[in-house]
């Protein structure tokens, strides 16, 4: 039903707004093609970041994960405690590394930015959410322990944490 005022019509009170989520890594427009990141040269082909070769000359733009790691602005972040983490340390670190080289094999903008020393443990940042949880989530299957994440979408960020003191 078209109403006079030009489209427009008052909202109902049952309806609620959609709150905007804001990203500011998420690009806005897409990059002009082809472009390579001039960091860590992943090239925007077809839609998508990928690790394929720039044939020729390229736009220069730094891609949404190295510019998270410039700003030091991690978009997960993997809390990894207790008795069994320092006994085993090496051991899972190796695990949370191969998760992000598995991951970022296809996905170039999923990468783990640091790794900081915490009492009892380390704290592990990503440049996903969906990295983090991933490593949360291969660490649960393959060691057990306390599992638990939240996520916050008004910032897009995701804060797991792992624990396993036996």
């Amino acid at each position: 039903m078209k109403t006079e005022r030009g489209g427009w019509r008052p909202m109902q009170h049952e309806q609620l707004l959609q709150e905007i989520i804001h990203d500011s890594y998420k690009e806005r427009r897409k990059p002009r093609e082809p472009t390579r990141c001039p960091r860590c040269a992943a090239v925007y082909r077809s839609g998508r970041w990928s690790w394929r070769r720039s044939s020729g000359p390229a736009h220069q733009v730094l891609c949404p994960a190295c510019r998270r790691i410039r700003d030091h602005f991690p978009a997960g972040y993997v809390s990894m405690t207790g008795r069994f983490f320092r006994e085993h340390r090496e051991e899972i670190l190796a695990l949370a590394h191969h998760c992000a080289q598995r991951e970022s094999a296809e996905h170039p903008l999923e990468r783990i930015m640091r790794i900081e020393e915490i009492r009892g443990g380390v704290v592990l940042t990503t440049t996903s959410v969906h990295l983090a949880r991933g490593i949360a989530e291969a660490l649960r299957r393959s060691y057990k322990g306390e599992f638990g994440f939240h996520y916050n979408p008004a910032e897009n960020l995701l804060r797991a944490r792992w624990r396993r003191d036996e």
